[in-house]
């Protein structure tokens, strides 16, 4: 059998095709992660300070603006370093932890987006019995519950990607270590992770999509019910930022994992739009029309402004 020196660190080598673009990449991801962290925190404060808020359809919305900055964090700030002329060079246990929190935050989102589902159905189909389901220990299992889910979908997941011999190539073909790029590295039968991974994916996103529809398909004949035209434009509302952020989510997720060859330069674009630019969205999708959430962030700001 032939020697291999197995491989302790890998270089990222970027996103595809942006050769000669990394100043303008550098500027124009910095301002958007800036802007993530930025909203995220200030919805993050908002929740907490104000007790106004403290109800489950803001507690799960917290829980979101937490996994935001996590999400982005996993993969945009080495991007950025890259990006700024320092090194691409990222370790061996360094990939397998970029991995393991990009699938398991990635995953979380898919279950938190499910259960925020369920509360606007819960909200609206039974508005009476609303305190009594979503009580603060039942919301409490169903955040901890995406989370474990979560952990265990990215466990799964990782195992199955880095218990391969990895001795050929260190170049990952992609700004960060995502499956497709790192199982291109490995030096044994892949097939087995590719499956798994393409299945799991997939499937788990096809799952909550279904769920989220099956629950807005009873709230619609909920609202339809209502007999003011204000009742139904006040119910709508509550669900219309929710329904925003699913179709910025599930679109990136949907074109990158099903399908067999994307084009390199479009799941890089679309991946780079659901890990910065839905994170940064998400903040303004549920603060702009929300008139509770501009309501605390005024009255935080004004304290904070009348301290200094």
């Amino acid at each position: 059998m032939r020697n291999h020196t197995m491989v302790t660190e890998f270089i990222l080598l970027g996103i595809p095709e942006t050769k000669g673009l990394e100043t303008v990449l550098f500027f124009l991801f910095s301002s958007l992660y800036l802007c993530t962290l930025l909203g995220n925190v200030l919805i993050l404060t908002a929740i907490l300070s104000s007790s106004q808020l403290h109800t489950p359809m803001y507690f799960f919305l917290g829980n979101l603006s937490m996994f935001d900055l996590g999400f982005s964090s996993t993969t945009i700030p080495k991007m950025l370093l890259y990006l700024s002329g320092q090194s691409q060079v990222i370790s061996f246990l360094g990939c397998v932890a970029q991995l393991f929190f990009y699938h398991f935050l990635g995953s979380t989102e898919g279950f938190l987006y499910t259960v925020m589902a369920y509360d606007r159905f819960v909200a609206i189909c039974h508005p009476l019995r609303y305190k009594v389901i979503m009580n603060h220990r039942f919301c409490s299992v169903l955040a901890t519950g995406t989370w474990m889910s979560g952990c265990i979908h990215a466990i799964i997941l990782t195992f199955l990607t880095f218990q391969l011999p990895y001795c050929a190539s260190d170049e990952v073909g992609y700004y960060f270590c995502d499956i497709p790029a790192v199982l291109t590295l490995a030096c044994g039968d892949t097939s087995l992770a590719q499956r798994v991974g393409f299945t799991n994916v997939g499937l788990l996103s096809l799952i909550c999509l279904f769920l989220i529809f099956v629950s807005y398909i009873h709230i619609g004949i909920s609202i339809s019910k209502i007999r003011s035209a204000e009742g139904r434009q006040r119910a709508f509302s509550t669900c219309s930022a929710h329904i925003t952020a699913i179709l910025c989510v599930y679109g990136p997720v949907i074109i990158i994992y099903l399908q067999p060859n994307p084009r390199p330069v479009l799941g890089a674009t679309v991946q780079i739009l659901n890990n910065l630019v839905t994170p940064m969205l998400n903040p303004l999708i549920y603060s702009l029309r929300n008139k509770d959430v501009k309501s605390a962030l005024r009255n935080m700001l004004s304290k904070r402004n009348f301290v200094l």
